[in-house]
């Protein structure tokens, strides 16, 4: 059942951060619901959940979800392409996966309903994979300053995506990488950690974990 599978996360969440010294109010959980109906976002809200992500904006938007959810929020954690943009800022409160000047421009200057200024990451790239997106870390100081001054955004912090492996412990030198890029910059915000990692992403300094399969189960294609 999902309610056990919530608290399950939550208490690797709480252990991970008791361990690190940190309070468990630092780290938001994101449940990744891509690829999930519309069901599985209301169920989990119903749960006490209120951070949800999604790659796709054409998939979210496609849920069509029925009724208002009063205190959630929904984040774009998928790479996101330029001519996208505008719908993208329409429908999600933050988007993680920020990787150039022109994207950030385009969500500056599209329309929004919401009055405040649509929070933003900066994806940055730290594996060799091809399949990864993101700023490469040297290009990130320039991004960071080049986003700061757009006025329709918020930059709040950096995101990434490590190599996969079975093993968490691969993950923790770019988690440590991330949190020491982000220090620099005076950001607040870490998303970085899943499933599988998100203990390890939490002892690095994870604000926001994204957490799919350990919530929701495998996901058919």
């Amino acid at each position: 059942m999902l309610r056990d599978r919530i608290g399950e996360v939550e208490a690797r969440i709480q252990a991970a951060a008791l361990r690190a010294g940190r309070r468990r109010e630092e780290i938001a959980l994101i449940a990744v619901t891509k690829m999930f109906p519309a069901a599985a976002i209301t169920e989990a809200y119903a749960l006490g959940l209120r951070d949800f992500g999604e790659n796709y904006v054409q998939e979210f938007e496609a849920k069509a979800l029925p009724d208002p959810l009063p205190g959630a929020r929904f984040h774009l954690i998928g790479h996101l392409q330029a001519n996208k943009s505008n719908r993208a800022a329409e429908l999600f409160d933050a988007i993680h996966t920020v990787d150039s000047v022109r994207l950030a421009r385009r969500l500056n200057e599209a329309p929004r309903r919401r009055s405040q200024p649509l929070e933003v990451l900066i994806e940055v790239k730290l594996s060799e994979e091809a399949s990864k997106s993101g700023a490469a870390p040297e290009e990130v100081p320039s991004l960071a300053g080049a986003v700061a001054g757009l006025p329709n955004l918020r930059l709040t912090g950096l995101m990434t995506m490590p190599p996969w492996s079975d093993d968490p412990e691969t993950s923790r030198p770019c988690f440590r990488r991330l949190r020491a890029l982000a220090a620099s910059l005076d950001l607040p915000q870490l998303s970085m950690g899943m499933s599988h990692d998100l203990e390890v992403a939490i002892e690095e300094g994870a604000t926001m974990v994204r957490v799919g399969t350990a919530l929701f189960g495998s996901r058919n294609p």
